[in-house]
């Protein structure tokens, strides 16, 4: 249960550590059915989401990483440098990926798979890295974590692919003159994506950089 606004700091990395496990576990299960499903059904669109997840996991693992430090006493703002330029490349991967994805589509006139896998997949994610997603940001603005902040912006991230996908999916259904329309919308969010991703790394390079997500 996420604890209140006036819990100790305690509280609130025990709850950041229970989401960091949380999407980890279940990025695995999404990212291996995904890509298992999109083998099989030939879709580059489902297959390429599962492996998206993937940034999830590595993501989270960096933020079990940075909340270590309150537990050992290593210094705080060290490593919050280190993760948000972690999570920041990470971001710029994604970004890559779905960029190189979304071209080679167009390229190839693809159309995202409108197999019942890929709807269900879709929305079984929106529907967790929402709660994930709000989690996360709720735990980054009480411990005051631009690493954290940036690890809700991975789950926004998935949120948005998710979206995507899902809407690719119905649209080619309803119209399939409009085979192009999920690529097209992949392509602006791998551009907001990278953009995110510049920023983290930009501001964790910064002399002045104090760990604070700027969220009070």
């Amino acid at each position: 249960m996420k604890p209140d606004a006036s819990a100790p700091r305690s509280r609130w990395i025990a709850y950041a550590k229970m989401l960091a496990i949380f999407t980890i576990g279940y990025n695995l299960v999404e990212g291996l059915v995904s890509m298992g499903f999109g083998w099989s059904d030939d879709s580059v669109a489902l297959f390429g989401f599962g492996a998206d997840s993937f940034i999830e996991v590595f993501s989270a693992l960096l933020v079990l990483w940075r909340l270590r430090a309150d537990d050992c006493g290593d210094d705080l703002i060290a490593r919050e440098r280190k993760v948000t330029k972690g999570i920041g490349w990470l971001l710029l991967l994604l970004a890559a990926g779905t960029l190189g994805g979304s071209l080679l589509q167009l390229k190839a006139k693809g159309h995202p798979s409108t197999t019942l896998p890929g709807l269900i997949v879709s929305l079984a994610s929106l529907g967790f890295m929402v709660f994930l997603w709000r989690a996360k940001l709720a735990a980054a603005k009480a411990l005051d974590s631009r690493a954290l902040e940036g690890d809700a912006a991975c789950s926004l991230a998935c949120i948005q692919l998710s979206a995507i996908l899902l809407m690719g999916s119905l649209v080619f259904l309803v119209a399939p003159r409009l085979w192009w329309v999920d690529s097209a919308a992949a392509l602006l969010l791998a551009l907001l994506i990278a953009k995110e991703g510049w920023e983290m790394r930009r501001a964790a390079n910064r002399e002045d950089f104090d760990g604070g997500c700027g969220c009070h």
